[in-house]
């Protein structure tokens, strides 16, 4: 039988209506929304998501009262690795709502706004396919990894850290609580909070718009790829 992609619906063409803070616009004149994904594995073409959590920034502050958590139904078992770390076993999500389900809500919430990742590479891999299935395109994106890169660069006056810097470790170095790792809500709320303060440090360097976050976030890629570990 031959696959065939989703038709646009309603989120995804609200989601391109909504008009794109433009790269000149200050920071925190702009709409961002940090996302967080957990999944059966690292590999986009054979595993799968499980649980999704967002959580919208305006005017520089976190809204928290805007943050959205669901899991997501899969059909396969999570790798051991994965399990271990994110603890959602097959049965967990087996009555959760469907991934088309999930994708709409992020569709929802990244609505007018850029989106905020950690390690983008890795979400990104995942949300691309899931958004090109509904013939759209998933905005450039903050990377909190890479802007901590820049910002660990200019305190220490010299080169950035040669490997991946996790979540946890960078919300020490800034002086951030770090919620619980490894709940896609949790984590997508320390990502808002880590990109704030990465924002307001690097703006004391240069004023910062949205064009210079997403340019520092796609010039600083990490050596190492994620894996499965500690936060």
């Amino acid at each position: 039988m031959r696959f065939r992609r989703p038709l646009q619906g309603p989120a995804a063409t609200a989601f391109t209506a909504a008009p794109r803070p433009e790269d000149s616009l200050g920071w925190r004149d702009a709409g961002w929304c940090a996302v967080d994904l957990e999944m059966t594995g690292l590999n986009p073409r054979t595993d799968e998501i499980v649980a999704i959590g967002t959580m919208p920034i305006s005017e520089g502050r976190v809204v928290l009262g805007g943050g959205m958590y669901t899991l997501v139904r899969a059909s396969k078992r999570s790798q051991e690795g994965a399990v271990l770390i994110h603890k959602l076993r097959l049965a967990d999500v087996a009555d959760a709502p469907s991934l088309e389900e999930g994708i709409d809500l992020v569709l929802e919430a990244l609505a007018g706004r850029i989106p905020v990742f950690h390690t983008a590479a890795i979400e990104t891999a995942f949300l691309g396919r899931q958004f090109g299935r509904r013939r759209v395109g998933l905005p450039a994106a903050a990377d909190t990894e890479a802007l901590g890169r820049t910002w660990l660069r200019h305190r220490d006056g010299g080169a950035a850290p040669k490997h991946g810097i996790s979540l946890g470790r960078l919300a020490g170095a800034l002086g951030q609580p770090a919620e619980a790792p490894h709940h896609a809500l949790a984590d997508a709320l320390t990502t808002a909070q880590v990109f704030i303060a990465l924002a307001s440090l690097l703006d004391t360097v240069a004023p910062q718009t949205v064009g210079s976050l997403l340019r520092a976030s796609a010039s600083e890629r990490p050596t190492a790829a994620r894996r499965f570990g500690p936060g």
